[in-house]
């Protein structure tokens, strides 16, 4: 590497949080390299459920939560599955997640992922702007569809989070459902609706508009697979791809779940597991949705993107480079057919990602404690498309020197180490 393309911080993985780090990292006048094996935003980035949501306050593990998963394990349509050989490895994962749902540590969590989402439709249209591709994010309801009318209940914990946190809901009932999307089934009782919310109508689309944004602002998007990172002799970062040993001042690790595996061999401990989630695309779905729906039954979502009509959802613990679970994705086809009793299924697309999770449903953001220049922003599980561009400012001016206005304490790279000095 000349010293003519010599960047001051390298972003290592191109998927959405990568991204929005890098062109942060750009606005503040930096020299920035991002790379990935992958074209950027084409793993995990690329099949989410696409929903934007300020909202997204409730942490995955809350009070009670212990007495359904037994029932979603033996349930083969149910929203989580971990394969048996598996289950020795995710057990220890498992019960820090559980006492994660404590009522202690719930309020906590919910502020410290409304420090992330709050701003997040904002962010993504400051950076849509000017591209020609702002119509790529679009308004929308988050519906919370029930069977069981009395399930929808406004005053349930989850529901008064996200109030107490400016959410504007409301309760509609089921023939009022049926009204606002005619192709839902009449089995649905109630619905809440989250207002204020967007939705990507393709969200890989997004991750490479916004690529295309970060070259034409002079970033460097390099397609390797890195190997390896270790900290140089006099300062910066070293990392290791199959072209050879490169330099950078500075390091961002945003590779989602492999970010783990690159720091084991530097002492760091990260309890994080790769939760992988499925989709299935109908690409003529004979019916469309005007909103986001939530299965608040199955937990699943369903809505309507460029590419067709897109459920996705399911948890399974597997760990990384398995196969897909062909029974999984059958699942999802079976509870998309009871969603919505008019829609064609022939003429399908499936995808599985890893998403990459902690324990207390919150990333990892800052410096590495003891690793200096070593910057974490990997870790989103569920809520990566919608934590990106706020993950991206925190991470700009980190690497900056910037002082920040919010407390990132809770994302503490090691947080789940005792560190001594």
């Amino acid at each position: 590497m000349t010293e003519l393309n010599q960047p001051d911080v390298t972003v290592l993985g191109a998927g959405i949080v990568g991204i929005c780090s890098a062109i942060s990292l750009a606005e503040q006048g930096l020299k920035v390299r991002l790379i990935d094996r992958d074209a950027p935003g084409q793993a995990t980035s690329y099949g989410n459920a696409g929903i934007i949501s300020p909202w997204s306050v409730v942490p995955q593990s809350m009070p009670g939560l212990w007495k359904k998963v037994p029932g979603w394990l033996i349930d083969p349509l149910g929203p989580v599955a971990i394969k048996p050989t598996y289950l020795p490895k995710v057990a220890s994962w498992g019960l820090r997640f559980l006492a994660e749902g404590r009522q202690s540590r719930i309020q906590d969590i919910s502020d410290a992922m409304d420090t992330l989402n709050r701003n997040s439709i904002e962010l993504y249209r400051l950076h849509l702007a000017g591209t020609g591709h702002e119509d790529l994010l679009q308004d929308s309801y988050y519906v919370h569809a029930f069977r069981d009318k009395t399930a929808a209940d406004l005053e349930s914990v989850d529901y008064r989070m996200r109030r107490e946190r400016g959410a504007p809901l409301e309760r509609i009932s089921g023939a009022d459902l049926r009204d606002l999307e005619p192709a839902l089934s009449h089995d649905f009782e109630a619905a809440i609706l989250i207002k204020g919310q967007a939705r990507a109508v393709s969200p890989g689309r997004i991750a490479t508009v916004l690529a295309d944004k970060l070259r034409r602002m002079g970033g460097d998007i390099c397609t390797q697979t890195v190997q390896s990172i270790c900290p140089a002799e006099g300062g910066g970062w070293r990392y290791v791809t199959a072209s050879g040993t490169e330099w950078t001042p500075k390091l961002v690790l945003a590779m989602g779940v492999w970010s783990r595996e690159l720091l084991k061999p530097l002492g760091v401990k990260i309890p994080m597991e790769s939760e992988r989630g499925y989709h299935v695309s109908f690409r003529n779905p004979g019916i469309s949705l005007n909103h986001s729906i939530m299965d608040m039954d199955m937990k699943f979502v369903a809505s309507s993107m460029e590419e067709g009509l897109r459920v996705a959802g399911t948890a399974e613990f597997a760990g990384l480079d398995q196969p897909a679970n062909q029974k999984r994705v059958d699942g999802l086809v079976k509870l998309a057919r009871a969603l919505l009793p008019g829609l064609k299924a022939d003429d399908s697309h499936t995808w599985v990602g890893q998403r990459p999770s902690l324990p207390d449903s919150l990333p990892c953001i800052g410096e590495v404690e003891g690793l200096p220049d070593l910057f974490a922003a990997f870790g989103h599980s569920h809520y990566g498309l919608m934590m990106a561009p706020k993950t991206g400012r925190l991470i700009a001016d980190l690497v900056k020197g910037v002082p920040l206005n919010e407390d990132i304490t809770p994302f503490r790279p090691r947080r789940y180490e005792r560190i001594t000095a």
